[in-house]
């Protein structure tokens, strides 16, 4: 696909790099998925299609070798993934008389909005894929009899059950530079969740607020704290499933609830190389579009409305679905 470059229509350029500077301030801080993924950035002009590729570990050797006796060797079991990018976006109108009335700076302000619109999107749809994962656990129950917070056991399930696949702790993440360079952090699992279930996290037996992490420790964006092996980032786009559990009683009272029925919030552990996907930044991942008023010929006789958009291709996948872990939990009022 050929990705589009920042553009701005026929804005002035003064006036665009005026509007653009929000979307460069702001994106990075709803991107937390995007520190995590393995990242697979296509260049201009080249195909729609993205190429994830995985070398899947060899079998142990453990024949002894007999003298004078060459082995036949182990060829490597090559996985290969492929997603294909798809375009999103979405613009403001707005009229000539308002740019020149208004009060407040009408292109910059917009600008903040669809930046915000578009990191939020991207965010979410990548949420999406990665919650679809096969491996999950459950606080307690299964998915219609979930009323239990999580808890420090929980969390040590998910955790084994990533290392019992070989998972990897994240030892470097996609750093806030628009090059997709990576950037050491110290070693561990990162949990994502929604703000709701922060309270009972820090509750949880073990925990270390971010704000009391040894050393020159970087934080995560929306990062809370720390338990154990495994710290934990939340964003409100991280969404609950209303009313998923069955019935509990009292749950009008303690538990976050749709009805009587208990919200299911998944936790996600994630650990190196889970998933992979194509970033949102860098000049060639999104364009800001601007017309001004009488831009758009007999379409606008009296030059009197203009735009501001947003347009942005991505795609994100599921690498390896057994170092993605998905706790189902209920969480206190």
């Amino acid at each position: 696909m050929t990705v589009s470059v920042q553009t701005y229509g026929d804005i002035s350029p003064r006036t665009a790099a005026y509007a653009i500077a929000p979307l460069l301030k702001r994106h990075d801080a709803e991107m937390i998925l995007e520190k995590f993924g393995q990242t697979f950035p296509l260049p201009t002009k080249s195909s729609i299609v993205a190429k994830f590729r995985r070398y899947e570990a060899l079998p142990l050797a453990t024949t002894a070798l007999v003298e004078g006796v060459t082995p036949s060797g182990t060829k490597p079991t090559i996985t290969d993934y492929t997603a294909t990018l798809e375009e999103f976006g979405d613009f403001i109108p707005y009229s000539g008389f308002m740019l020149d009335t208004h009060e407040d700076p009408i292109l910059k302000e917009y600008g903040s909005l669809c930046v915000q619109q578009a990191a939020e999107t991207i965010e979410t749809l990548r949420w999406n894929k990665i919650k679809a994962g096969s491996q999950v656990g459950y606080a307690n129950g299964g998915i219609t009899t979930v009323n239990t917070v999580i808890t420090l056991a929980a969390q040590r399930t998910a955790t084994a059950a990533l290392l019992r696949q070989r998972a990897h702790y994240l030892n470097e993440v996609v750093s806030s530079s628009p090059d997709f360079r990576t950037e050491p952090v110290e070693a561990g699992f990162v949990a994502i969740h929604h703000p709701d279930v922060t309270n009972d996290i820090r509750n949880m037996q073990g925990f270390i607020p971010a704000k009391q992490y040894a050393g020159q420790t970087k934080l995560f964006p929306g990062e809370v704290g720390a338990v154990e092996d495994v710290r934990y980032c939340r964003s409100v786009l991280f969404t609950p499933y209303l009313g998923a559990s069955g019935t509990y009683g009292g749950a009008s009272t303690t538990m976050r609830n749709t009805g009587g029925y208990a919200d299911v919030y998944p936790v996600i552990y994630i650990s190196k190389d889970a998933y992979g996907i194509v970033p949102l930044k860098g000049s060639n991942a999104m364009s800001l579009i601007a017309h001004n008023p009488g831009s758009s010929g007999t379409s606008d006789p009296l030059n009197q409305r203009g735009t501001l958009g947003w347009k942005a291709a991505q795609t994100s996948l599921i690498l390896n679905d057994l170092w993605l872990y998905r706790l189902m939990c209920a969480v206190t009022l």
